[in-house]
């Protein structure tokens, strides 16, 4: 008979810890995580991506201040640290960082609130005799990007159009990170959305690539793929829609003109990835 008692004590200690896994205690209470609900979505969908237009001193003065934030500030020249470079984190990832401002994407407004912001520190562009002149990049601060958003994407599985400018998100207001960001090579490392070549030929279909298009029909896929699109916008205000997506998909020109080959990516990146 005694030998019984261990082996029934030892089931009934193990079964009370099963029966307390997925109990959290919390100190004064416990809370019951064993059932979740399916309606439950993750707050982040969206990466952005900004430069700062100023030096990284200035850039991270103005991200700690009141006005605006960004969760990750990244330097022009990464510093090292143990053989590592180091980046900034300034807001935590889970919460709310203002850097996208008024904006909207794919049907959804305040990208705030359902993004990641990451800012990359240059100088953003000047006027060169009447043109915008744009600041390159450099390859560790891009590399180091690199490793940051796959590991943002893959945490919160952020679909590739989803990785997105600030000037996609905000076109009447911002041109960043302009047409000097390497949004191509970064895509062939699964960050981001880029459209098959072939794709391509095939929806320009022997046209001269700056052949001119219907402005209104071309607005309709830019639409459709997830820009702001509203039947009251100015003949500037449709230009600076078309330029941002220029900028972001074709950045050997990006004057904001409706022409074939911008019509044909369009029509490549809704058969890759869909419509928003």
């Amino acid at each position: 008979m005694k030998r019984l008692v261990w082996p029934l004590m030892l089931a009934a200690l193990l079964a009370g810890c099963a029966g307390e896994k997925g109990i959290v205690d919390r100190g004064d209470y416990k809370v019951d995580t064993r059932r979740q609900a399916q309606a439950a979505y993750p707050r982040v969908k969206v990466l952005v991506i900004h430069y700062t237009a100023d030096d990284f001193d200035a850039s991270l003065a103005t991200l700690t201040d009141r006005n605006v934030s960004s969760h990750y500030l990244i330097p022009a020249s990464p510093p090292e640290k143990g053989g590592k470079p180091v980046i900034w984190q300034l807001v935590p990832e889970r919460d709310l960082a203002w850097h996208a401002g008024i904006s909207y994407w794919r049907g959804a407004t305040r990208i705030n609130d359902t993004s990641v912001g990451i800012e990359l520190e240059n100088r953003g562009w000047q006027n060169v005799a009447g043109q915008k002149r744009f600041a390159p990049f450099s390859a560790p601060q891009i590399d180091v990007l690199a490793k940051l958003a796959r590991d943002i994407i893959q945490r919160y599985q952020i679909k590739p159009a989803n990785v997105v400018a600030h000037s996609d998100v905000a076109p009447q207001r911002k041109d960043d990170p302009g047409p000097l960001f390497p949004w191509r090579a970064l895509a062939a490392q699964g960050i981001g959305a880029w459209p098959e070549p072939d794709r391509v030929a095939f929806y320009l279909a022997g046209r001269s690539a700056y052949a001119p298009v219907e402005e209104g029909s071309l607005l309709t896929l830019l639409e459709r793929y997830g820009y702001e699109v509203k039947p009251e916008m100015t003949d500037v205000q449709r230009k600076r829609v078309i330029s941002a997506f220029q900028m972001h998909f074709r950045p050997t020109r990006y004057d904001g003109i409706a022409d074939a080959e911008t019509e044909a990516i369009a029509q490549a990146l809704l058969e890759k990835y869909g419509q928003g």
